[in-house]
């Protein structure tokens, strides 16, 4: 996998994965189920594509948020 998600992309997508697990906690503990399970998946998948750098829905769409796509221009 070739990295597509650098910089402010990146932070952006941590914030919202953390914010959303926060959001998970919150819906379990008050006992909406439907509520956690679609945040936190929506969590996972954000917190996943901030670490590993990839994302496929970038990579369809041809878009490259990393440092070095700057300098290939």
């Amino acid at each position: 996998m070739e990295r597509n998600v650098g910089g402010l992309d990146r932070i952006v997508r941590s914030v919202l994965g953390l914010w959303l697990l926060a959001v998970t906690v919150a819906a379990l503990v008050a006992g909406r189920r439907g509520t956690a399970v679609a945040t936190g998946i929506a969590a996972a998948g954000l917190l996943f594509n901030a670490t590993t750098q990839f994302c496929g829905g970038n990579y369809v769409l041809g878009i490259d948020t990393t440092e070095a796509s700057c300098s290939r221009e």
